[in-house]
């Protein structure tokens, strides 16, 4: 029986036991692809020097200096987390990229974002939006806090397109993947975590609704790899002036 009450607990524990481990683990699971994969999203978002960004369940900081460095010292970036254990290995990794002046990490909830509306050009969740425990509400706040014409951006883990290449994928990330991880972790939770968060998660089409639903226009989908990441990006509306005004 699961000892947790609620999805949102267990993501807190798995984040903060595997804390220490996170980012080696990522570079071994995914053999680095994911920072391919961020480069590639961060040329696509187009980040011009003085934006501003709010990276959602930012973790160590990754993606969140990588927005800093894109918007230069005169920018502004918060990165976004409810593991206070994840959060702590940020701090260094900020100050060695010299971003501290444009960055501030903070402790937050993602399903109410501590921001008034139109605060940033950009919000951006990373390989975290499966782990949410209500992916419309998170959505619904990143696009609240962006500006009209700013975007939400979400890159994710997902479900290859091609059917033999899923039945092989499926088989490394149900099987393989959880064993190599727990091995690290030693608990028999926090990487069987992983197949568990993606099994009930949208694939690319269905996620690409979801954004559409919520409010965002114009939302584009690219596939990495086959499909076992994609990439989505969607547009808050300009607001549309009233005809009696």
């Amino acid at each position: 029986m699961d000892k947790f009450v609620s999805k949102e607990e267990k993501v807190h524990y798995v984040f903060e036991r595997v804390a220490k481990r996170y980012d080696l683990m990522n570079s071994v699971l995914s053999a680095g692809f994911h920072k391919r994969w961020r480069k590639v999203t961060m040329r696509r978002m187009q980040i011009q020097p003085g934006q501003s960004a709010i990276d959602v369940c930012a973790g160590t900081g990754d993606w969140t200096i990588s927005l800093a460095k894109a918007v230069g010292p005169t920018g502004k970036v918060v990165g976004l987390d409810f593991s206070q254990e994840m959060l702590k290995y940020s701090y260094p990794k900020i100050e060695k990229a010299g971003v501290e002046k444009q960055t501030s990490m903070i402790y937050g909830n993602a399903m109410e974002l501590p921001y008034e509306d139109n605060t940033f050009e950009h919000s951006t969740i990373g390989f975290a939006l499966r782990n949410v425990p209500d992916i419309r509400k998170v959505l619904s706040e990143m696009m609240r806090v962006v500006k009209p014409g700013g975007q939400v951006v979400s890159l994710e883990l997902s479900k290859p397109v091609w059917k033999p290449f899923r039945a092989l994928y499926f088989f490394y990330f149900y099987k393989v993947l959880p064993m190599l991880g727990n091995l690290s972790s030693r608990d028999g939770i926090s990487y069987s975590w992983l197949p568990e968060s993606l099994t009930n998660f949208p694939d690319q089409q269905e996620l690409k609704k979801i954004m559409e639903e919520v409010g965002m226009t114009d939302v584009k989908v690219w596939n990495f790899f086959g499909g076992i990441c994609a990439l989505h990006i969607g547009k808050k509306p300009h607001v549309e002036e009233s005809p009696d005004a």
